[in-house]
């Protein structure tokens, strides 16, 4: 894996995903979610996995409620499972769930230590993840 600081992302290459945190409903209406909607062909009503040039990982569940960790690990290992499928793809991943859904960055970076090359994750999560991996 590798690391990025990019923000307010609004244009990516062709073999790029925009990898986001996103709701079970798919209402895609603030935040990265919004983003992904407006400029990468995430679908309403789509709040798992892939559609246009984007790849929603859900952490709130589809009536807004914050899921459990446990719940969004899974779907992170799903994620990490795809990107597998895809090693000519890179996907940008913005800092899950640290926004909206209120996480610290310590509780979900560690989700993303076993992400292969191709996932390029926020810098700010590079200390977290060299830490969790010596653990």
């Amino acid at each position: 894996m590798r690391y990025h600081n990019l923000t307010n992302i609004t244009k990516l290459n062709d073999n790029q995903v925009f990898v986001f945190g996103s709701n079970e409903g798919g209402i895609h209406g603030k935040g990265a979610a919004y983003t992904a909607r407006k400029h990468f062909g995430a679908q309403l009503g789509v709040g798992v996995g892939p559609t246009g040039q984007s790849y929603a990982i859900p952490t709130k569940d589809e009536n807004l409620k914050v899921l459990d960790i446990i719940t969004i690990a899974h779907r992170v290992s799903m994620f990490i499972f795809y990107t597998m499928q895809f090693p000519k793809k890179e996907f940008v991943v913005t800092a899950i769930g640290c926004g909206l859904a209120g996480f610290k960055p310590e509780e979900m970076a560690p989700l993303f230590k076993d992400a292969g090359e191709n996932v390029v994750l926020p810098n700010i999560w590079k200390p977290i993840i060299d830490k969790s991996k010596k653990e």
